[in-house]
């Protein structure tokens, strides 16, 4: 047969977190029982006003202008600049569907080489080939929370050839669970050399610490901040995602401005309409409730994995947690996540879809495989659901949990 595809396309399969959903759906058609900890989708309803404000616009139907709607922009540059104590206006958001989209444009549109602190978000080392960008990989320590420390990046950029380059920083992380702590050091390296950094902040909402932090507050002109609806309020269906651009960096905003309108033209009209009213409308509740939830849960995982066989961190935020089976009977952690998954039913990804060496023995683990209706319903305001609460209303995560711990006896 004959093979049409680019020579920088073959390399590449399809999404790691997309796949192991799908495997996931067929054992269970199979009617094998799958803890789903490989897949990272909010488990929550999406809040019930910002349903409202879908319906309520579902007729509309024309284009919206490629840049996104004047009032969805204006309340993403209030709501950003409120958190950020910095200056955005409408005129500095481009919305997208879903921040993944908007992250591959740049990727496409980039003339430079991209830095990833490994571990990364899997898509993140597609998207530079795609792209045809020289990418080059910082790989972090658990010491220091899994971000690549100021004197890695100083040391990497200095050796690169083009001078233009991003680094990509996502904090809470995917696919550890931790937050950035040095954002302040990290940005005097970034000025110094011109470093412009994508700061992925699709998971800031869900801090466990309540605390919203960013580098754009040490490094506003050549910080780009990207985020959307897919995690803090449950909408990754709707495919609504947004990048926040300082003016210093216009001819970024130019360039995806360009691609957006050769790829997507527009998102959604009602999704638009109805976004204003998530970046407008005071859901703290909502987040108070589902973050307490997903601390609990985490909690949970953590205390009850955790042993002289399993190496992990103390969870601080997003939807994951990245043990390490402390073992020498698995060559990749790739087949170590196969074996789980024969033995336990239940499904990780491996540490080297996140840019880790495939002889490291990481994992992710993604603790939303529960009822978060049902969940978000029988919580309280102000209060963290207690053991019996995750046992009742986070079934799998219990067992699923005790599986991987049975299994976890056999290293």
């Amino acid at each position: 047969m004959k093979d049409y595809t680019k020579k920088n396309i073959k390399s590449l399969k399809p999404s790691a977190t997309l796949v192991i959903n799908e495997k996931s759906k067929l054992l269970i058609s199979q009617g094998k029982k799958i803890y789903r900890f490989g897949f990272g989708q909010s488990p929550f309803p999406v809040p019930e006003k910002i349903v409202e404000a879908l319906k309520k616009n579902a007729h509309k139907k024309n284009y919206m202008p490629i840049q996104g709607s004047l009032d969805l922009r204006t309340s993403i540059a209030k709501y950003i600049s409120k958190r950020t104590n910095n200056s955005f206006s409408a005129e500095d958001i481009i919305v997208s569907p879903g921040s993944k989209e908007m992250m591959f444009l740049l990727h496409l549109g980039f003339d430079g080489d991209v830095i990833l602190p490994a571990p990364s978000w899997v898509s993140y080392e597609p998207h530079s080939i795609i792209g045809r960008n020289n990418f080059h990989w910082i790989e972090t320590t658990r010491e220091n929370n899994w971000f690549p420390s100021p004197k890695q990046i100083e040391d990497k950029v200095k050796n690169l050839k083009n001078k233009n380059t991003f680094l990509i920083l996502n904090s809470p992380n995917n696919p550890a669970g931790s937050n950035c702590k040095n954002f302040d050091e990290i940005a005097k390296v970034a000025k110094k050399y011109g470093i412009i950094i994508l700061s992925d902040e699709i998971y800031t909402e869900l801090s466990f610490n309540g605390e919203y932090n960013s580098i754009s507050k040490y490094y506003p002109e050549g910080t780009i901040i990207s985020s959307g609806l897919s995690k803090w309020c449950g909408a990754g269906g709707w495919r609504l995602g947004f990048f926040a651009i300082p003016s210093k960096l216009k001819s970024v905003l130019n360039m995806l401005k360009v691609l957006s309108s050769e790829s997507f033209t527009a998102v959604s009209t009602p999704v638009q309409y109805a976004a204003i009213e998530a970046f407008e409308g005071d859901h703290s509740k909502y987040l108070e409730k589902t973050t307490n939830i997903l601390n609990a849960v985490a909690n949970y995982v953590y205390e009850n994995l955790k042993s002289n066989k399993v190496l992990i961190q103390k969870p601080e935020g997003g939807f994951y947690l990245m043990p390490e089976f402390l073992n020498s009977k698995f060559k990749t952690s790739s087949e170590m996540c196969e074996d789980i998954l024969d033995k336990s039913g239940v499904a990780l990804l491996p540490g080297s879809d996140f840019g880790f060496k495939t002889n490291k023995m990481l994992a992710r683990l993604s603790f939303t495989d529960f009822d978060g209706e049902k969940f978000l319903q029988n919580t309280k305001s102000g209060k963290k659901p207690d053991e019996e609460a995750i046992k009742n209303f986070a079934p799998n995560i219990v067992e699923g949990t005790k599986k991987l711990v049975d299994w976890c006896k056999s290293l």
